[in-house]
């Protein structure tokens, strides 16, 4: 079916008295089809209703906007007609005079004889006829939403907008109106978008059920798919063997924002009590100290320091810590040695959850650094023998089962060893069972490689370049192939040192922005790379970091060497905003290989990891628009696709893997400590 009503992107900010804004709603993307029933859930102040009254007409998108059937909404009209909870009566017209105004309004073109054979139709439709002379103050309040409901249905909408219409009436009201409700919208083929608290009139009347995570800056959180069929009777839908595993979920994402809520009022007072600090330039803390690895993509960081972007923004002393190993930039951080780093992807997550063993300690992000980069490296030796692709690696493994080919990998949370465990087991390779994964530093990659200790590696460059250029090496396959776009590497800061520094981790956010902005602009590739070659940051020679840098890339294979330009990517198509689903799918992945139990409250989990309201921020004030990325599935290159809205349907369905386990995580966190309880079997 095609798309009948599209919600494009939609912000909401109201400006407040003193000057400051609020974010209601913040990228609200949604597609509904003819016919489809729609339910919005959330808690109080999430912006339900706000999106109700935009779809209406009512209200205005600051940003983004609504089409329906290709026309974008500007305005109120009888296409789209809205059922309030008040019931929006005139209290001196009778039932059937409330429907005739909009009927005659409507329909001025046709004859009173029709029109009134419309208006009766309608009243007999909500069962009012022995009603029908009697006005609002005569009848029950679920008389009063029967005439709202036969009133906007009379002018045959094209969308019926309703606003809570059963949240005041008893329940045995409810549910008559509710079975009305479903028969009118079956019979007439209604497209209807409902707010509701109540999960199990949700689940009774809807296709689909959008669940928005709190406000400010709401956004879907996820998205229920009711495979319940219809027509539906009320008993029939309770005994489905779907209904209560769908009602518990939406039941659980609320618990979850609950949660969120609470721990956020407790950060918010616990921030007002504590004494103001500010140092200079408007900044609690102006001196630094980053951790960074020797790697290509470190150079937003380099490029913020050595153009003047960290003084720009009032950060005036900031020192670039060049660390050995991404071991030893988790320990910086949580230790208090960093005040902020650049970490591979799942890194964050991995030490809020207490990856391999470590205690859990609470980071957040609010920048994504880089995008690609990375490439998986095999030893010529094995391209002498005539592997040249992953299905010769898997038949020599099948042929020397006695040989265990060892694999190097820079972190388990990386992006490296996640897309390696992928792309091998997309080959049908085991990489726990048929090969030995081992973590071994970047700069230590190529030196393990030539001495005979690790058969192939997955990292970024330099050190690929390096292995193709010495000769030690060949590209079996580049991680853009794999996922095209993904992410690399991110900004982490501890939860903590963002709670102390508000304003400081907002500068150093749109510095990095700026620095971005900067390396991506290939006009100044040669001077960053001059920049980044130095012996303080990445000491290499520049032909190993050329490669996809700036020129075209050498796989070191008898293929050409071929010009990619995003190979690594700092800004263009929105590389820098937090996204949910990439971290969600990084999570997913390290509970496939049983690095981590998978949460239950996977929402709840990376909400108190990412920080798009920091990035918002950063990127208003440098005047540059406030988009984030497009509410999307993870499409990988093998075909197989990972939906936001069902990743532990995702892991039950995944063919190789490790037992994957899913535990409800409760964070707790007291000052500066965070604990995780697993609740008891």
């Amino acid at each position: 079916m095609s798309v009948f009503v599209e919600v494009d992107h939609v912000d909401r900010v109201f400006n407040l008295p003193n000057g400051e804004q609020y974010i209601a709603l913040k990228n609200i993307e949604l597609k509904i089809k003819k016919g489809e029933f729609i339910s919005l859930i959330g808690h109080s102040g999430c912006g339900k209703s706000t999106l109700l009254n935009i779809i209406a007409g009512l209200d205005q998108a600051t940003q983004g906007g609504i089409t329906l059937e290709g026309r974008e909404v500007r305005e109120p009209g009888p296409d789209r007609m809205v059922v309030f909870q008040n019931y929006s009566l005139l209290p001196w017209l009778t039932v059937r005079e409330n429907i005739a105004l909009a009927v005659e309004e409507i329909y001025k073109d046709i004859s009173k004889e029709d029109r009134d054979l419309i208006i009766e139709h309608h009243i007999a439709l909500v069962g009012l006829r022995q009603a029908a002379d009697k006005r609002p103050s005569e009848i029950s309040g679920g008389m009063k939403q029967r005439v709202a409901i036969a009133r906007a249905l009379a002018i045959r909408p094209k969308l019926l907008l309703l606003d809570e219409p059963f949240g005041a009436l008893d329940a045995l009201t409810r549910g008559g109106l509710q079975d009305q409700l479903m028969k009118i919208c079956e019979e007439s083929k209604v497209t209807g978008v409902m707010v509701t608290h109540d999960v199990d009139e949700a689940l009774l009347l809807s296709d689909r059920i959008v669940m928005l995570t709190n406000g400010p800056e709401a956004q879907i959180g996820q998205i229920l798919e009711v495979n319940i069929p219809r027509p539906r009777k009320r008993m029939e839908v309770v005994n489905h063997p779907s209904y209560y595993a769908l009602r518990n979920e939406m039941v659980y994402f609320l618990n979850q924002q609950k949660r969120v809520k609470q721990r956020r009022a407790a950060q918010q007072k616990s921030a007002q009590q504590a004494s103001p600090i500010v140092s200079r330039n408007g900044l609690e803390k102006v001196n630094l100290d980053i951790g960074f690895i020797p790697l290509t993509d470190c150079a937003p960081l380099v490029v913020a320091k050595e153009k003047g972007f960290f003084k720009a923004h009032g950060l005036e002393e900031v020192t670039l810590s060049r660390e050995p190993s991404w071991k030893t930039i988790a320990k910086g951080v949580a230790q208090g040695r960093l005040d902020a780093a650049q970490m591979v992807a799942g890194m964050p997550i991995a030490m809020l959850l207490g990856l391999d063993g470590e205690a859990p300690f609470p980071v957040c992000s609010a920048l994504t650094l880089s995008r690609n980069g990375n490439s998986i490296v095999f030893g010529k030796h094995l391209y002498n023998q005539g592997i040249r692709t992953l299905a010769d690696f898997k038949e020599a493994i099948n042929n020397t089962p006695d040989t265990v080919h060892t694999l190097g990998m820079v972190h388990s949370a990386s992006m490296h060893n996640l897309l390696f465990r992928y792309w091998l087991a997309a080959g049908g390779i085991d990489p726990d069972l048929d090969t030995n994964l081992t973590v071994i530093p970047p700069p230590q990659m190529v030196s393990n490689l030539k001495a005979g200790n690790i058969d192939g590696y997955c990292a970024g460059d330099p050190w690929n370049s390096r292995a193709v250029n010495e000769g030690t090496g060949f590209v079996m396959a580049r991680s853009l192939d794999i996922l095209p776009g993904h992410i690399e590497k991110v900004l982490g800061v501890s939860e903590e040192w963002a709670q102390k520094y508000p304003q400081t981790h907002l500068a150093l956010v749109k510095a990095l922005l700026e620095a971005c902005d900067y390396c991506d602009d290939r006009r100044n590739r040669e001077e960053v790379l001059g920049l980044i070659c130095q012996e303080q940051y990445i000491g290499a020679d520049p032909k190993d970091i050329r490669p996809g840098f700036l020129d075209p890339y050498n796989n070191g294979t008898s293929a050409a060497p071929e010009m990619v330009y995003n190979f690594n990517q700092f800004y263009v198509d929105q590389t820098n905003c937090p996204d949910r689903l990439e971290m969600v799918w990084v999570m997913a992945q390290m509970a496939r290989w049983g690095l981590i139990p998978f949460p239950k409250n996977w929402v709840e989990v990376v909400d108190r990891v990412l920080r798009p309201d920091v990035f918002g921020q950063a990127v208003r004030e440098l005047g540059l628009p406030d988009i984030a990325r497009v509410r999307r599935s993870i499409e990988l290159f093998d075909g197989t696709v990972f939906n936001l809205d069902d990743p532990i349907d995702y892991l039950h369905k995944v063919k190789i893997k490790r037992s994957v386990r899913i535990e409800e995580i409760l964070i707790d966190q007291i000052g500066s400590q965070c604990s995780i309880r697993l609740p008891a079997a």
